[in-house]
């Protein structure tokens, strides 16, 4: 999942993690302290373009050529899709955030979710 349930929208870290008595919570929330690195790399990604840190996780998908699928309830979240779709990373951008999450060396798959070879 491209936000990996949030925990890639800018929302949630260590002194904001997931309900620890949810799903979420569960597998994300052991996470975060890696994960904090990538979304700080992610919101200044996204401040540099002036766009909402959810966004750059989503145009990162596009960029490496994938139709992402992300779930929506509000309106501002389908509004961020849209501009998503319209911002162009730099290669070097792409490169750090792949560099980043190459180091982390995460297993997100949850239980419900297969390997894709």
């Amino acid at each position: 999942m491209v936000l990996e349930q949030g925990a890639l929208s800018g929302k949630y870290d260590t002194s904001h993690p997931f309900p620890a008595d949810s799903d979420r919570g569960a597998v994300y929330n052991p996470m975060l302290p890696q994960l904090e690195k990538l979304n700080a790399c992610l919101k200044e990604i996204a401040d540099g373009h002036g766009v909402a840190t959810a966004q750059v996780p989503v145009s990162w998908a596009i960029a490496k050529g994938t139709l992402p699928i992300i779930g929506v309830t509000k309106v501002y979240q389908v509004e961020d899709a849209a501009k998503a779709a319209a911002l162009e990373l730099s290669e070097e951008e792409i490169s750090r955030m792949e560099q980043l999450a190459d180091e982390m060396q995460l297993d997100v798959i949850r239980y419900w979710e297969k390997e894709m070879k």
